[in-house]
């Protein structure tokens, strides 16, 4: 079984790479059809292990397969007061040594014939479709791939029909405990009423149900009592009374709260694999999306658990942020678990998917060194430049993004030392599907 862990992982990897390269393709081509001049296209870092060039760009491959990027000449923007041809000796102060290194390091790589290729000097909104691309690449790939697996394969839909029936009435609590039933528990109002096995539910109370969620809402809504339940067994219709008692149950909306004395059956249904339609996968993306980003909020928090989890031996939360290592040990384990192999692509494309979305929603964070940094630098420059348009004012100068330099070598920092964080913990404490 090892080997199909590491098959899983390889597998997982090239996919993230995949992805990676599709990501920097998102800025490549805006950046080319908007007449930025690009000298590099890179997926990794470090030294490089292959390349050609084509035209004004370098196409290659790094040794360290953590991410990519893009080289565009002329991100900073000159000082207002310098000549863009020139360059001028740097200004005292150590941060402000650091802006003007970088600076003139951007001047250097802008050739004669250069002056209108340069990134700084296109439009606002050019400027914040490049950034962009690069998430909305990640958001692309993640919906693609949620919609072959739920239009694809499908996913499994619970149906009104009748897969176990109770043997007892217990609480929640004795539930997750795993207790067993007793005579001291009494019967399932469906066990007293004869429903079996494989028993198609078709009219609760007379009125029609064709779905799992049908029968549930009515059945909870119900409360106490008796009612008729019409159901199909064998093909043959036939009606059953059932006198329902009311209990505390987990909600339907958060399972992590209770309703209270609501109507209880005490069946559970079987599943079937059903293929959605792409409104069904907007709304899986739409909910993926707000749940990304809550946990983005929550990260910092999340990393404490990291931290202990990595050095204090305390167990690993299933919820927890993880590197692409440990994204890899999970599709490992996926690929060495015993499930069938279409259930097996199909987790493969929805780790995937995930990925791409976790990925694209980080970075349109706007701080640097993160794409949302030059998103939030082009949309300022764009408010500037709009307001000064209507109060009819002179208009004013790029963004300078190149004060932000010493927050985005801190903010780089951190991420490095996070990341790292991550990739230790994966390693020496990994999530695992398996428990």
């Amino acid at each position: 079984m090892s080997w199909l862990i590491v098959a899983g992982f390889l597998i997982f990897f090239l996919g993230m790479m995949l992805s990676i390269a599709l990501h920097e393709v998102g800025h490549l081509v805006p950046a080319k059809i908007f007449g930025v001049k690009v000298t590099q296209y890179m997926v990794g870092f470090g030294p490089t292990m292959w390349s050609r060039r084509r035209g004004d760009t370098e196409y290659g491959v790094k040794w360290i397969p953590l991410g990519g990027y893009i080289r565009m000449i002329g991100m900073l923007p000159p000082r207002p007061s310098d000549d863009p041809a020139k360059l001028r000796s740097m200004s005292t102060g150590p941060w402000q040594g650091l802006i003007e290194s970088a600076r003139q390091a951007s001047l250097e790589e802008i050739r004669p014939g250069d002056g209108e290729r340069v990134f700084y000097r296109k439009p606002w909104w050019q400027k914040v479709i490049i950034m962009a691309g690069g998430p909305s690449m990640n958001f692309l790939l993640a919906f693609a791939l949620f919609a072959v697996v739920l239009m694809g394969f499908g996913v499994e839909v619970a149906q009104p029909v009748v897969a176990k029936v109770s043997e007892c009435v217990m609480t929640v609590a004795e539930q997750e405990k795993g207790q067993k039933c007793t005579p001291a528990h009494r019967d399932t109002p469906a066990a007293l009423a004869g429903l079996k096995a494989n028993d198609r539910i078709v009219s609760f109370g007379g009125k029609p149900v064709t779905t799992w969620d049908d029968a549930t809402k009515l059945i909870r809504s119900h409360g106490a009592g008796p009612v008729a339940i019409g159901v199909e067994r064998q093909g043959r219709p036939m009606t059953l009374t059932v006198n329902l008692i009311a209990q505390d149950r987990p909600s339907i909306d958060d399972p992590t709260k209770l309703d209270k004395a609501v109507g209880f059956l005490g069946v559970s249904p079987t599943t079937a694999l059903e293929k959605q339609g792409p409104g069904y996968v907007v709304g899986v993306m739409w909910d993926l999306t707000k749940r990304t980003a809550q946990a983005i909020g929550n990260f910092p928090q999340k990393i404490v658990g990291v931290w202990q989890a990595a050095f204090g031996g305390q167990a690993r939360d299933l919820n927890s942020p993880s590197s692409i290592v440990g994204a890899g040990r999970i599709g490992g384990e996926i690929a060495a678990s015993s499930i069938p192999v279409q259930t097996k692509i199909a987790a493969f494309l929805q780790l995937l998917a995930g990925v791409n979305l976790a990925i694209g929603m980080f970075n349109l964070i706007p701080l640097m060194p993160l794409d949302g940094g030059q998103i939030a630098g082009g949309l300022w420059e764009g408010l500037k430049r709009g307001y000064a348009r209507v109060r009819r004012r002179p208009v004013p100068g790029y963004v300078d993004i190149a004060k932000a330099l010493p927050l985005t070598y801190a903010m780089a920092a951190v991420l490095l030392v996070m990341g790292t964080l991550l990739i230790y913990a994966d390693i020496v404490n990994p999530i695992r599907l398996s428990g």
